[in-house]
């Protein structure tokens, strides 16, 4: 008997456990088959904090920083510090993370742009990306929260991929006493308009869903059908996030239960029935014990992974050791395969801006995976 059709009472029944979810994670495993094979991925990243000032107060959140608390901007020479390193171990990935639009709340911020000659913290992201571009053999993946169509166009030359957590689609977590109050970058209808800024401006786009901040499990579908719509009429999406939160000592949230592993693979199962056997589904390795599991849901990717820097959102989670995440991967029956920011799918002419997919073409081998980290492995 074939599974029905994703629908969302279903859906909803299926991840709070109401319905017995045996047939779910086979479909799961069967969507996942027919349309990623045995392949697994990952990108070998590094990590650059550009700066951990933010004008949003997010209740779980211990990323964003005030000036004098911790709150500052990397100067270009620690970036391309960080950078260089990275390409020493073979990384291929420049993860670039940071509080959205600070200098719209902070004097140090607006000082600092100042003193950098950037009209704005985007602006300078884009200094930054096009100078690790131009001068290393990493691809910048430029994750700077909201983002026009005109901040999105001066960022495609040097950024084959670009991405923006959805995080839910419900705007009830931005009321008070929810984790978005005050957050106005978390607005679930202007990260949308930014995810369809990546439509319009051609730039493969990684999104996802963050869960267990307070949302329903009703909330939670409602944000995977509206990805699963965007995906469908835009195009750009080249991969989705399940992302689990996890509570944090100095955070107002320190005390929220996590989503347990079990309710996690539910979603995760729901998100690829969902999505559909095309879609590149991730769950970070390093915010579940036992994450091997998540390939028993259907997910084809374990997103970026560093040998060498800290995950500065989680920071109290390593990353896995990347031998034993291949280990995990192959005893469930896996390749494991490193790629680049963007997907092998998206790779050409019209996706990728052409001064930049020489570089981006010649850094793949004929499968669209990636030769620096193939070689880096092959030397271990």
């Amino acid at each position: 008997m074939s599974f029905p059709q994703p629908d969302p009472d279903l859906a909803v029944e299926l991840i709070t456990g109401r319905r017995n979810p045996s047939a779910l994670f086979r479909e799961a495993q069967r969507l996942r088959d027919a349309g990623k094979g045995r392949v697994v991925t990952y990108s070998r990243k590094v990590f650059v904090p550009v700066t951990t000032m933010c004008r949003d107060t997010c209740t779980y959140c211990t990323f964003a920083k005030p000036p004098g608390g911790g709150g500052e901007y990397l100067k270009p020479a620690d970036v391309m510090a960080i950078v260089r390193a990275g390409e020493a171990h073979g990384c291929t990935e420049a993860l670039f993370t940071l509080g959205d639009r600070p200098e719209d709340r902070w004097d140090q911020a607006r000082a600092f742009l100042a003193e950098q000659g950037a009209s704005s913290t985007l602006d300078y992201v884009r200094r930054l990306t096009e100078q690790v571009n131009a001068e290393t053999a990493l691809f910048p993946h430029a994750n700077p929260g909201l983002m026009d169509d005109a901040a999105m166009a001066a960022l495609r030359p040097s950024n084959p991929s670009m991405g923006l957590m959805l995080e839910n689609i419900s705007p009830r977590l931005m009321e008070p006493g929810m984790p978005h109050h005050d957050c106005p970058d978390k607005d679930p209808q202007r990260r949308v308009a930014t995810i369809e800024a990546s439509s319009r401006q051609r730039v493969p786009f990684t999104t996802g869903v963050l869960v267990g901040i307070g949302e329903t499990p009703r909330e939670v579908v409602d944000s995977l059908f509206a990805l699963a719509e965007l995906s469908q009429r835009l195009g750009s999406i080249q991969e989705v996030i399940v992302q689990n939160f996890r509570a944090k000592a100095d955070t107002r949230m320190r005390r929220s239960p996590e989503p347990t592993p079990d309710y996690m693979a539910r979603v995760v199962a729901v998100a690829r029935w969902i999505l559909g056997p095309e879609m590149n589904l991730q769950v970070p390795p390093n915010l579940t014990e036992d994450y091997g599991d998540y390939l028993d849901a259907g997910i084809n990717d374990w997103g970026g992974v560093s040998p060498l820097t800290i995950d500065w959102v989680n920071p109290e989670a390593p990353w896995p050791h990347l031998e034993q995440l291949r280990h995990v991967t192959g005893a469930r029956g896996f390749r494991l395969e490193a790629r680049l920011p963007v997907y092998p799918e998206f790779i050409g002419d019209s996706w990728i801006d052409q001064a930049l997919l020489p570089k981006v073409s010649s850094a793949v081998d004929r499968r669209g995976y990636a030769l620096a980290a193939t070689m880096e492995e092959s030397r271990r």
